[in-house]
């Protein structure tokens, strides 16, 4: 990809980024309980990696 990136590409791009990091640790003792030990990563809508998946332009 270009070292220059265009404003509107960029800015797609940070939003596919902030969708793939996990839930914060807060949302597990309110679903939950507090007993219940889950990974964060679960309730991530979009499961995405750079290795597996690209993103459409």
């Amino acid at each position: 990809m270009a070292t220059n990136k265009h404003i509107s590409r960029k800015l797609m791009l940070a939003k596919r980024n902030r969708q793939t990091r996990w839930a914060p640790f807060w949302t597990i003792p309110k679903i939950y309980g507090a007993g219940r030990r889950v990974h964060p990563g679960r309730h991530t809508v979009i499961k995405r990696s750079w290795k597996r998946t690209k993103i459409k332009k």
